[in-house]
């Protein structure tokens, strides 16, 4: 296969394994997910601040996309208000999203069993650039939110 046709199996692994985790992930209710698991919970050295000024995750989180909807989820971009659940569930939803790029990165990640060359590269930036950000800015928003309740 060359490294065009791995690509575009790469590209189609992704995109459906993402969407599945995605669908998974949004089939369960809100309330099931709403508490956090060994690796979920916030850190007692993980602050506000230390998001805001070395991360400056206010700065660049808007531009990223928002999927929470597509399987039935909320938005992120705003707080529900409390007929949806309200602070609880933008917690649970943030919390969700964590969750779905931590299982999505070492998804992707797989396909390096199958990739070579210059598609490892391509491999390993698209698990960073998919994942990380998100990961970032749901623990923020769970920061931020752990600061109201």
């Amino acid at each position: 296969m060359t490294e065009i046709e791995l690509l575009a199996v790469n590209l189609v692994f992704w995109a459906l394994s993402g969407a599945l985790i995605g669908w998974r992930f949004a089939t369960r209710p809100w309330q099931h997910i709403a508490s956090p698991g060994p690796v979920t919970r916030l850190r007692s050295w993980e602050r506000r601040e230390w998001y805001e000024r070395l991360l400056r995750v206010h700065n660049w989180k808007d531009a990223l996309p928002e999927a929470g909807t597509w399987f039935g989820g909320i938005s992120k971009r705003r707080l529900p208000d409390r007929r949806e659940g309200g602070l609880a569930r933008f917690s649970a939803e943030s919390l969700r999203a964590e969750r779905v790029h931590l299982v999505y990165m070492p998804v992707v990640l797989l396909t390096l069993a199958w990739t070579r060359g210059w598609l490892i590269l391509v491999t390993l930036g698209f698990a960073v650039a998919v994942n990380v950000p998100c990961i970032v800015v749901a623990r923020y928003n769970r920061i931020r939110l752990a600061h109201l309740a």
